[in-house]
């Protein structure tokens, strides 16, 4: 992929989140970070993943156009309790009442990943599901995680890697997945598309 002298391609994560790029730099490949300028719409009429993949799509896409000959990263995470999806909170009320209907329960996280590689015409993606159960949640607790690591920027009120990894009983799935990137999967889905040789910059051990 690529002729020999050409740049070498990079990852370009459309992504803010500082988890989502903590995780991929795990995978020891250059990657720059461009947030899109965009703006999240959710439709009443569409399911979970619908919407989690348009997202992550979007999101990708935007960007890809600036960067056409890079590999362009989006994603979108969301918490799914019952036929509710939580996103992130409006404000600390607003998170309070996410975590007391988290608490006791088993929920969903969703994330969709789409990848976009314009000059080769390349559109992927997928969506890993993970299963997230919490201790029943007091309200002393929740207050406490809210004042003192404020969750604002999550999907669903909380951080599995923050303060709030003290709430989750049992994980079924991909942690990273939490966090806000599926990594194994992310990884698996570059070696099963070829993209792995553009991106690796060091020799294999």
């Amino acid at each position: 992929m690529g002729t020999t002298g050409a740049p070498a391609m990079k990852i370009i994560l459309a992504s803010a989140s500082p988890r989502r790029q903590a995780l991929v730099t795990r995978l020891k490949i250059p990657f720059e970070i461009v947030a899109p300028e965009y703006e999240e719409t959710h439709h009443p009429d569409e399911d979970p993943e619908t919407t989690c993949r348009r997202l992550a799509e979007e999101k990708a896409g935007l960007v890809a156009r600036r960067f056409p000959g890079d590999l362009v990263v989006g994603a979108d995470t969301i918490v799914v309790l019952g036929r509710e999806v939580l996103g992130k909170p409006t404000d600390s009320d607003d998170a309070r009442r996410m975590l007391q209907a988290l608490s006791g329960q088993t929920h969903l996280v969703k994330t969709a990943v789409a990848l976009v590689l314009l000059d080769q015409k390349h559109h992927s993606g997928f969506i890993e599901t993970t299963k997230v159960t919490f201790h029943p949640l007091e309200t002393a607790e929740i207050d406490r995680y809210v004042a003192l690591d404020p969750p604002l920027d999550k999907a669903g009120a909380y951080g599995i890697q923050d303060l709030s990894g003290i709430f989750v009983k049992q994980v079924n799935g991909c942690y990273h997945n939490v966090v806000g990137l599926p990594l194994a999967r992310f990884y698996m889905h570059l070696k099963e598309h070829g993209l792995l040789p553009s991106l690796l910059t060091i020799k294999p051990l």
